[in-house]
């Protein structure tokens, strides 16, 4: 199978790429602590991956209570907007774009990690099931525990939160970031106001979907005031199948999935942002994403679709082949293979991933990787 047409350029918003194979947001929890700041380790991890046309962030929390992770960086205090200063200043002279992901976990999270051991933020307050977060028990240490109960917002904290993602894009600006990417899928904040499956509220933020769709609506205008619209993507990850799943956090199964996300895409489409990044089911045996989706979204929305989510090189010409999606990301194969599009270029063959090293840790499993023939 050829690798051609991953290897051509495409346009995104603004940016001229040299390829379509993007490095996705990819959670490794190797921030400095305390503070959890960017560090010089995460910027030689971001360098070695710059064969990719374009490169995403990790999820990077917007203020304090958007973490639910041990150990993952942060995009509000000085001292963490000088970390990623160090992050795109080496992608930058491997003359290759990187957006933040703006990030904002709501109720996933529990109050070991939350400003004054308070209880996590959702639209309604309702727990998160069938997912754990992992809370630091020490130096370097850490466990998977259940989500806390969250507490209800108030209107007038929706408004605040709307100017928290407004000034993490701010602030992702000042660290050199070519752009952003808004974090709505895999059941965290915005996600959360999107589903019938958190979102119980009876005032302008709940109820039908549009008002579900309000706080996404508000988000993307705030942030593409500050980044421009050709400088913003936004990130979905629609189920069609089961989420009884524990491996991973995947999300939330709405009762009618396509209608939900035609119509936020339609919200993107709106705005005119430069992508959607669509965040596939990728366990063992998972539900296809349904043709008759894809070519709704390619229908609604006028700018690029990225797509990810376990990824071959046969499935990536299929998609691209049928205009389903502009771009391709590779999570586990982009962490295991530093040279990756060299890889599938020229048939040589893939590291294993080792899983032991995924979240937290130091260079091993993170920047030790070997290039073909190292």
């Amino acid at each position: 199978m050829s690798s051609s047409s991953l290897l051509e350029p495409v346009r995104l918003g603004d940016l001229s790429l040299e390829n379509r194979i993007f490095l996705p947001p990819l959670t490794r929890c190797r921030s400095t602590q305390p503070g959890d700041i960017p560090n010089a380790l995460m910027a030689e991890y971001y360098a070695q991956r710059t064969q990719a046309g374009f490169l995403l962030t990790e999820g990077t929390q917007i203020e304090p209570r958007g973490q639910g992770y041990a150990w993952t960086p942060g995009i509000y205090s000085p001292e963490q907007i000088a970390g990623w200063k160090l992050v795109t200043d080496a992608v930058h002279a491997k003359q290759r774009p990187i957006f933040a992901q703006l990030w904002h976990v709501g109720r996933v999270s529990h109050r070991a990690l939350q400003p004054g051991h308070e209880a996590p933020i959702a639209p309604s307050a309702v727990a998160a099931t069938g997912v754990n977060v992992f809370i630091p028990t020490g130096p370097g240490t850490g466990k998977l525990v259940p989500p806390d109960m969250p507490r209800a917002l108030s209107i007038p904290e929706i408004h605040d939160l709307v100017e928290l993602y407004a000034q993490a894009a701010r602030n992702a600006l000042s660290a050199g970031f070519d752009g952003v990417e808004i974090h709505a899928a895999n059941g965290y904040l915005i996600n959360q106001f999107i589903s019938e499956r958190a979102n119980f509220r009876t005032d302008a933020y709940g109820g039908c979907l549009s008002n579900r769709l309000r706080f996404l609506r508000e988000v993307v205008e705030a942030v593409s005031a500050v980044v421009t619209p050709d400088r913003l993507g936004v990130r979905f990850s629609p189920l069609f199948g089961t989420t009884t799943e524990e491996r991973v956090y995947l999300g939330l199964l709405e009762d009618n999935p396509a209608e939900t996300y035609t119509a936020a895409v339609r919200v993107l489409a709106d705005a005119g942002i430069a992508y959607v990044s669509l965040a596939e089911a990728d366990w063992d045996n998972a539900p296809e994403m349904p043709d008759a989706f894809r070519a709704s979204v390619r229908d609604i929305f006028g700018g690029r679709i990225l797509c990810a989510g376990r990824y071959d090189l046969h499935k990536a010409q299929h998609v691209l082949a049928h205009d389903w999606a502009d771009m391709i990301g590779f999570g586990r194969k982009f962490i295991a293979n530093p040279d990756l599009p060299a890889r599938l270029e020229h048939g040589w063959p893939l590291n294993s991933l080792d899983p032991a090293t995924m979240y937290g840790g130091g260079a091993h499993g993170y920047t030790d990787y070997p290039f073909h023939n190292q």
